[in-house]
């Protein structure tokens, strides 16, 4: 990734550029009921996907991981995703995920299940809130620029998966 070097972050000004988007599959859905803090435990685990940026593209290792979700007493989903990216050139990298999903309506959580999990309508993006601050561990080399920047990720919640645009902030 080349960083422009105009538009660096000040105190007065963060700058944020485009990195990769990525869209993951998952079919499998798991969950433990009525966890001791509250709520419950879900897993759902990657069958599949792909990312795509100016300076890195590739797919997601299938079954390399999964998001564990907590969803709080609140409604509130704290994600921790894990898995491995393999870029084109054939360079795997962990990615940690951790983030946030709720509902900016008060129904939107349970039509975001119905969605993901019953085939029922589509759930405007307004309706929810999804981010994510994902880390990377690269080998050394021409990815390990994504070991030196936060990042920040802007998600949607589709039926078969999530699709995250990621930023890093320069």
């Amino acid at each position: 990734m080349s960083i422009d070097l105009t538009t660096l972050s000040t105190m007065d000004k963060p700058h944020l550029e485009f990195a990769f988007e990525c869209q993951l599959k998952f079919t499998r859905v798991f969950q433990v009921p009525n966890v001791h803090d509250g709520g419950f435990r879900s897993a759902v685990l990657v069958d599949e996907g792909r990312f795509e940026g100016p300076a890195i593209s590739g797919r997601a290792v299938p079954n390399s991981g999964g998001d564990y979700a907590h969803f709080r007493d609140d409604d509130t989903a704290v994600f921790d995703a894990r898995y491995l990216l393999e870029v084109d050139d054939g360079t795997l990298i962990y990615m940690q995920n951790r983030g946030y999903l709720w509902g900016r309506t008060p129904d939107a959580m349970a039509r975001l299940r119905a969605w993901a999990f019953e085939d029922g309508p589509p759930v405007d993006h307004a309706d929810y809130y999804l981010r994510a601050q994902p880390i990377f561990e690269t080998p050394k080399g021409k990815h390990d620029w994504m070991t030196r920047h936060v990042f920040i990720g802007v998600g949607e919640r589709r039926a078969d998966g999530n699709f995250v645009r990621y930023y890093a902030l320069t």
